[in-house]
């Protein structure tokens, strides 16, 4: 029970931790060999964009520390400096700048070095550590198209998308890049509005950064956990009241078996929402909680890696972080 939290009516119980990870009562040590032998990952679904797993039987500072690594901390690439040579749109050259620089952009990070804050920057950017797009279109009236009012089949470029964005290769990039060209991560992602007479030219030039630093830097869509949730019927619960019991659960976490009774199918897909407590009748029968060492992580990609690829990045920089700490003075 000390590895619960417990969740009753009107409050969530036993939600203090210690000092030591691994912590638990009559034994205040902690070790690697036993973190090993009980740590364990079970993923439950990748795709392209997002991932599923569970990290199991680890502390929550460890956790929560790879939530927020890869929210803040994974570097990826984005558009840094907008350099606009004309801009007749409606848009504002600033606003215009802004929507470029959230646009996700397919680039392996590991391609590109970071760019030296110490070096004058007229020397600052090369072809190491900057990639340059470019985006020129105007609008013009579409000859072809006379009775339709869709302002696409009316002109020519009225739309402007990520798409339009074009990747100019500098020095080696031609041969870097040769097989993983840079584009947006989604094409279609709208930039601007045009109308005949109007037009865009600009260049942009993208380089490394973290999440900490802009939002734009940040790899992932969302990167959350939730603990694994706990329900323990405590009485066998059958009849009418076991249909009760289920409804009060979101679709799929309690199903009535042969006999008629209540039991747990899915406790991974329970919400927590407390409704049993509410009613007299379940007192006593059941109780809810969640443990307290099971994280159930979802990370979504913006597209520029991979979900499992942001994870790895994560660990590898919290890796670095540790070794930076040990190597520290003070701790020698």
């Amino acid at each position: 029970m000390s590895n619960l939290v417990g969740i009753e009516y009107n409050r969530v119980t036993n939600v203090t931790s210690t000092d030591f990870p691994g912590h638990q009562p009559g034994d205040h040590s902690w070790d690697i060999e036993k973190f090993k032998d009980s740590f364990d990952i079970n993923i439950t679904n990748i795709s392209d964009g997002v991932a599923t797993f569970d990290l199991i039987h680890i502390d929550t500072s460890i956790a929560n520390a790879f939530r927020r690594i890869m929210i803040a901390e994974v570097p990826s690439v984005a558009a840094e400096t907008v350099y606009v040579f004309m801009n007749t749109s409606f848009i504002q050259d600033e606003v215009l700048a802004q929507r470029i620089g959230l646009i996700p952009l397919k680039v392996d990070p590991d391609q590109l070095s970071w760019v030296d804050k110490t070096i004058d920057e007229n020397d600052r950017y090369t072809e190491d550590n900057t990639i340059v797009l470019s985006l020129n279109v105007s609008c013009s009236k579409n000859s072809n198209s006379k009775s339709s009012n869709d302002p696409k089949e009316m002109y020519k470029n009225s739309h402007v998308y990520a798409k339009d964005l074009k990747f100019e290769p500098q020095g080696i990039q031609q041969e870097k890049f040769k097989d993983s060209p840079v584009v947006p991560t989604n094409p279609d992602i709208l930039l601007a509005k045009l109308r005949p007479g109007q037009e865009i030219s600009l260049r942009a030039h993208c380089i490394l950064g973290i999440g900490s630093d802009h939002a734009k830097f940040s790899p992932v869509a969302t990167a959350s956990y939730r603990l694994l949730p706990v329900i323990n019927i405590k009485e066998p619960i059958t009849g009418e009241l076991a249909k009760k019991f289920k409804k009060c659960f979101p679709p799929g976490v309690i199903d009535i078996n042969s006999k008629g009774e209540a039991y747990v199918k899915d406790a991974r897909k329970d919400t927590v929402s407390r409704e049993v407590l509410r009613h007299s009748e379940f007192d006593g029968k059941v109780s809810l909680g969640r443990q307290r060492d099971y994280f159930i992580f979802n990370v979504e990609s913006t597209g520029a890696m991979s979900p499992e690829e942001i994870f790895f990045k994560s660990v590898r920089v919290l890796k670095n972080k540790a070794e930076y700490l040990r190597a520290c003075p003070i701790n020698q």
